[in-house]
């Protein structure tokens, strides 16, 4: 069966073929480790995710490959203001380094709580200094870099099909009035490697043929993918926010170093936005994180539900009501697949009728990923009254390759926030005093916040009412 999608360097649905038959190479922006990712972030792991699972669905081997950036990533897209990691480790009082791995080890913990499979391949920038030199030695040895007193940047009028993935006016760009563009020869040239401050000692910065200083944002994810998957790759992934700026530049570099187009579909995950229509961003202030879930009582799961709702590249909006209407619906779906299971005694079973309901499945998914209608087609088919709870079992089974909201599992984990389990606490300690009125009264306080807790052998369990 074909699949299709949506490729943003030619705006249009084509059919995936990929260079290798046998293995789709596939790379994956990452984050910048300076701070928490939040949920407008981790959509796009979600979708990558998704995306992943379904070409392994469709018999693909993926070999998948992300950046972590954890150094170069300046406050502003212009190659000017303070770099993130480092001004994120004065405002912590801790090295750069600590920085990047405390934030590294929280991301990839979001990811696990998200189902989120971990890339064959993580390439933090820090680990490829010298690729990256070797990149920028490369595009100066083909005339396509020059030297200005803050560092050595690419010449973006070199190339002729520069700004074709984001379909940019180049001669309506404006650079801005900072004095500092003054050296950049045209406005749309970036940085690629860039000089230490002087009489200013960074954390990070390494020595180099230009002179000490750290590299640029955008030559990090090129060095990653020549490093890794060579000068054929088949998908890029992102958020559309990368388009105009960082994914642009990445193409430029990749075809300054291999003389060609590397990356044959360019795919774009739309923003997570606010009641009101607003983008849920770090510079607006918000903390809207996957670890606050499970403390909110809800299953982080229940946010892959929420975004798998919507198209991948459609916005996504969140609330804490969404949320809990999502986390009420996964619930209600795991129940009823755990009926199923019972009734089908654990085995799912293939035949004829779950062949050509799983053929309907893949033409939707093939389909540009459409997980919107994926999700409908898993309520229909678990209602379905043509299916055996054998086959429907089987189709679970299937579908959850790609979903991945646990479905079918017995355990059924219930979240607890914070609140509630201290209460449980002090009412073990009460009971342990015999204090049964103050027990009782904790109680009916955990019972108001929406759970009842039951006393056994080994102290207590909580669930939901």
């Amino acid at each position: 069966m074909k699949l299709f999608l949506y490729n943003t360097l030619t705006r249009e649905k084509e059919e995936f073929k990929p260079y290798d038959k046998n293995e789709v190479k596939m790379y994956t922006c990452g984050p910048t480790v300076y701070w928490y990712q939040h949920i407008g972030n981790m959509f796009a792991y979600v979708c990558a995710d998704t995306i992943k699972k379904t070409l392994q669905f469709a018999g693909y081997k993926v070999n998948h490959v992300m950046g972590v950036t954890d150094v170069g990533h300046l406050v502003s897209d212009d190659d000017d203001g303070e770099d993130k990691m480092e001004k994120g480790a004065k405002r912590e009082n801790i090295s750069v380094w600590d920085l990047a791995q405390k934030y590294t080890d929280q991301f990839f913990k979001d990811t696990k709580s998200l189902n989120i499979t971990k890339p064959a391949t993580i390439c933090k920038a820090t680990d490829y200094i010298q690729e990256q030199i070797d990149a920028v030695k490369t595009l100066e040895n083909k005339g396509l870099t020059y030297q200005t007193s803050d560092g050595i940047y690419f010449d973006s009028s070199k190339d002729t099909t520069y700004g074709e993935l984001a379909r940019l006016d180049i001669d309506g760009l404006q650079a801005g009035e900072r004095v500092e563009m003054a050296e950049k020869k045209n406005k749309t040239d970036f940085a690629l490697w860039k000089f230490s401050p002087k009489n200013e000692k960074r954390q990070m910065e390494w020595d180099s043929p230009w002179g000490i200083g750290f590299p640029g944002w955008h030559i990090e994810c090129s060095s990653f993918c020549l490093s890794n998957l060579g000068e054929n790759i088949d998908i890029h992934t992102g958020g559309i926010d990368h388009i105009p700026v960082h994914h642009t530049n990445e193409i430029a570099q990749n075809k300054g170093i291999t003389g060609h187009k590397v990356v044959n579909y360019w795919l774009h995950s739309n923003h997570v936005v606010k009641a009101d229509g607003s983008k849920i961003s770090k510079s607006d202030g918000d903390k809207m994180l996957v670890e606050d879930f499970a403390n909110a009582g809800f299953d982080p799961l229940a946010y892959r539900y929420l975004v798998l709702m919507a198209h991948y590249r459609k916005k996504v909006k969140f609330s804490a009501e969404l949320l809990k209407m999502a986390d009420t619906s996964l619930k209600r779906l795991k129940n009823k697949i755990i009926i199923i299971k019972k009734e089908a005694r654990e085995q799912g079973e293939e035949t004829e009728h779950t062949k050509i309901w799983l053929d309907k499945f893949k033409t939707i998914l093939f389909d540009d990923f459409n997980t919107a209608q994926a999700m409908t087609f898993l309520r229909l088919t678990i209602d379905s009254k043509g299916l055996s709870d054998k086959e429907k079992l089987f189709i679970v089974q299937q579908c959850n390759k790609v979903l991945s909201l646990n479905l079918g599992k017995q355990e059924q984990k219930c979240f607890i926030p914070n609140e509630v389990q201290e209460l449980a606490e002090k009412r073990l300690l009460a009971k342990k005093n015999k204090n049964w009125e103050l027990a009782d009264t904790i109680r009916n306080e955990i019972e108001e916040l929406g759970f009842c807790i039951e006393d056994t052998s080994n102290g207590y369990e909580i669930k939901e009412k």
